[in-house]
């Protein structure tokens, strides 16, 4: 049974930094990806960045390009230089196989951590 759990949420202020952690519990085999998403109230689930398992290095949107940063050793969610706009509910994911920007191809997820950016 795989099982994500997410940390390290909380309330920051603008320009603080952050970094937020998925246990991934419960895989077998190497053929599978992670990645992150966030949701704002009223919004769609948004991709914010991926990284295959076996290695090949990450992937970021492009809105968050410069601030986020992903390890696949850890997976964790460095975020830097926070913004009001960033204030969401941040959930990572696996797929068994590729990453995908799609979040309803994502066949696990975790319970999402509460991220609120006050200005």
């Amino acid at each position: 049974q795989v099982q994500l759990v997410e940390s390290g949420g909380g309330l920051v202020q603008v320009g603080d930094s952050l970094r937020l952690s998925c246990l991934a519990s419960g895989l077998t085999g190497s053929t599978y990806a992670m990645a992150w998403f966030r949701q704002a109230p009223g919004k769609e689930r948004e991709f914010d960045g991926a990284t295959s398992w076996s290695g090949g290095g990450a992937v970021y949107a492009d809105s968050v390009k410069g601030r986020l940063t992903i390890a696949r050793d850890t997976i964790y969610l460095q975020m830097n230089n926070l913004k009001p706009e960033d204030t969401a509910v941040y959930y990572c994911a696996l797929v068994r196989g590729v990453w995908s920007r799609a979040w309803d191809l994502y066949d696990f997820w975790g319970q999402g951590t509460q991220v609120t950016v006050s200005s």
